[in-house]
């Protein structure tokens, strides 16, 4: 497979053992750039197709985000082993002047795999920054302790994973194992942010706040694509409610309420939609609803009380996931509310099925 691999912009070909060498060289030979490193980021996927778009990826990131960049390839299916390696630094004006560069290591590494991502490419590091590792797709047997152990952040998209039940116990696991000090980030979490804004802003309105006691239906409408992102969504909304899920099977649930009344919860899909189309709450004489349209880069915000509406509009979180990994850069945090949610979430999954 790998000789069809494109790597045209990859940079220069060097051999791993002349990789820190050949880095001193470039930078020696360029005394107009400033090197910046903020942190390692390491972006890994077990698709090497996706190689150069990486590398695409880490040239609009690093307009914001200085970084050393080591993106990894792996063609586990290739007959024969080997592992090929390419230098070259992204660099953008600052103040109009001297530009800030990033470096990027890439590595493809073809067949037999165990051990060498570890052994070859973390050798490539800077010891003294921290470790933001993007793993792309599923998680493989690679995904193992003597790996997430290193690392200080986790990025993710559970919206690509084919069976997420048995993704989110790797991911417990290693989360207990590390006993909570590797903080995790989805992708598919990060899509409902601006959703999440929102709400706290429409129930701030005094009538949206004495119609909450009294919510009878709920409904999230998305692509089917970004079903985590949904689900993810009405699970933040049950944990900051109180309810209790009491059944549910497809997209459907009943939920009590904290005064015992019960809620109607429901999923619809639309593949013309945007990833997170819509969000409603209904109340006797109330409703609260944000949605978007598929491209639009704003939320449509509404509050109907007895008639009259309020009709706010706002941000709406990136489509691409490389726009919710700059976000979710620059937010930083711990991401504990996310932690916080995950039993809600998992008991719709599980209902789900």
């Amino acid at each position: 497979m790998s000789d069809v691999i494109s790597t045209e912009g990859l940079g220069m070909p060097v051999e791993v053992g002349a990789i820190d060498g050949q880095l001193k060289k470039l930078w020696e030979a360029d005394e107009a750039s400033t090197n910046a490193s903020l942190m390692n980021f390491l972006v890994y996927t077990e698709d090497p197709t996706q190689l150069v778009k990486n590398s695409e990826t880490i040239q609009e990131l690093t307009r914001e985000h200085a970084c050393r960049a080591v993106l990894i390839a792996m063609d586990r299916g290739a007959e024969k082993s080997s592992l090929q390696a390419w230098i070259t630094a992204h660099c953008h004006l600052a103040h109009g002047k001297k530009s800030i560069c990033s470096e990027q290591i890439s590595f493809l590494l073809s067949g037999y795999s165990m051990g060498r991502l570890r052994n070859t490419v973390f050798a490539h590091l800077n010891s003294d920054l921290p470790l933001v590792f993007w793993w792309q797709g599923e998680f493989s047997d690679l995904f193992e302790e003597r790996l997430y152990r290193l690392l200080d952040r986790l990025i993710f998209d559970s919206a690509t994973w084919s069976d997420p039940k048995a993704n989110f116990q790797q991911l417990i696991e290693a989360r207990e194992d590390t006993k909570g000090e590797m903080v995790t980030q989805d992708l598919s979490w990060t899509r409902s942010y601006f959703y999440r804004l929102a709400v706290a802003r429409l129930f701030d309105d005094p009538r949206a706040q004495q119609a909450f006691p009294h919510i009878e239906k709920v409904m999230v409408k998305a692509h089917p694509d970004h079903r985590m992102a949904a689900l993810l969504l009405l699970a933040w909304v049950i944990t900051r409610a109180g309810w209790k899920v009491e059944s549910g099977q497809g997209s459907e649930w009943t939920a009590t309420s904290r005064e015992g009344n019960q809620i109607s919860i429901n999923l619809e899909w639309d593949e013309d939609a945007a990833p997170l189309a819509e969000l409603s709450m209904s109340a006797p004489g109330c409703e609260v609803r944000i949605s978007r349209e598929k491209g639009n880069s704003h939320l449509c915000q509404s509050v109907c009380a007895d008639g009259h509406c309020v009709e706010l509009s706002g941000p709406a979180d990136s489509d691409d996931p490389e726009g919710l990994v700059a976000s979710q850069l620059s937010r930083g945090g711990k991401n504990s509310l996310y932690l916080h949610v995950l039993p809600r979430f998992g008991e719709l999954l599980e209902m789900g099925h």
